[in-house]
């Protein structure tokens, strides 16, 4: 029988922010007889204004099933995390809420749980787990974080980004619709400066469309055309106050409690480079393992044929598109093809380790 623990992990010596900081983690584990002779952990990223619940909760909508006991079932150890300043993790200025210290701390609290899975501590009677196959996936934002903490700290045997890209990340739109115009920003300078929104102009020029239009172009691009209206609207019911946040101005009351999965707030200084194109496109060349670049028909990857050349230094590289699928791909009819996709992947990681040893 799957077993899950709740943990809030400590990290404060791990980044730099001049107050307590931790991490609030969710490890599902499988029956230990179920545990393969070279065991997997995987470590799951959610997006921005998403909590660690995407992966671990049964969503709503056509499909069936939660993403964590999808992997566990087939005997991997499955941890998600909220990252820094969303969900139950601790909350921070949002202008501390980098990349360095986001990733920063999602490394030292996957570091302490494989260091309880070793030393047989995570779970009363739960076996040693040592030397396993160590996956890093991310969905959206969380995939940006997962190639940035890959590319500087090198923790992963593989990597899966899931619905970003390393390119050019963009809403996707229905066709004949104008496309949507978002800020791009500088890494270098303040989005409130002179040259901290790099694309200024064109963000002026389209101040005057209707917000009626985005939402529709928002719903079309997330969910596919199978999740029911009432589904998407309570999945995107926050993202006003998400995208007032992350612009840096005070989010709005809240008019109802958001979905489990969802959070009100993002770590709003890496969640905004999402859709700037080549936002981390330097850490994306220099992740060494194998990657899995996979999204949803509906998604922010503009060009999928071209994320092969971000991963110039991948050991391998593999692409899915899941077919009836949205940007958020645990939403779909077709969620079960999109976790078996990677979790195939993940075994071929295992394989690609135990020959590289």
């Amino acid at each position: 029988m799957n077993r899950t623990i709740d943990l809030r992990i400590d990290v404060t010596d791990a980044v730099d922010l001049d107050a307590p900081v931790h991490v609030a983690v969710t490890v599902v584990l499988p029956d230990p007889a179920d545990l393969p002779a070279r065991p997997v952990v995987c470590f799951a990223k959610p997006g921005g204004g998403y909590s660690r619940l995407y992966f671990t909760h049964a969503l709503p909508g056509p499909g069936e099933g939660a993403q964590a006991d999808f992997h566990v079932d087939r005997g991997w150890i499955f941890v998600a995390l909220d990252n820094l300043g969303s969900g139950d993790s601790s909350m921070h200025d949002s202008r501390a809420l980098g990349f360095t210290a986001v990733t920063r701390a999602a490394l030292a609290a996957e570091q302490e749980v494989l260091l309880r899975l070793a030393n047989g501590i995570l779970a009363p009677g739960y076996p040693p787990v040592l030397q396993p196959v160590r996956l890093g996936i991310g969905q959206s934002t969380g995939g940006s974080l997962t190639i940035v903490q890959q590319a500087r700290h090198g923790c992963y045997d593989g990597i899966a980004v899931l619905g970003f890209s390393a390119v050019h990340s963009h809403p996707a739109t229905p066709p004949g619709h104008a496309p949507i115009v978002t800020p791009w920003f500088s890494r270098e300078i303040a989005p409130d400066q002179p040259g901290g929104i790099i694309n200024a102009a064109a963000v002026a020029g389209a101040a005057g469309s209707s917000s009626d239009a985005a939402w529709a172009a928002l719903a079309w691009g997330f969910h596919y055309d199978d999740v029911p209206s009432e589904v998407v609207e309570q999945d995107l019911a926050h993202y006003d106050s998400i995208a007032q946040a992350i612009a840096g101005a005070a989010p709005p009351g809240r008019e109802r409690d958001p979905a489990p999965w969802n959070s009100y707030t993002p770590p709003n200084d890496a969640t905004r480079f999402t859709l700037t194109p080549g936002a981390v496109a330097p850490e994306a060349a220099a992740v060494a393992v194998p990657v899995l670049s996979a999204m949803g028909e509906r998604d922010l990857v503009v060009d999928p044929l071209g994320e092969a050349r971000a991963f110039r230094s991948a050991a391998s590289f593999d692409l899915f598109v899941c077919p009836r699928m949205g940007h958020m791909h645990n939403f779909a009819g077709t969620r079960r093809l999109f976790w078996e996709r990677l979790h195939r992947f993940g075994e071929w990681c295992a394989a690609a380790k135990a020959l590289g040893e």
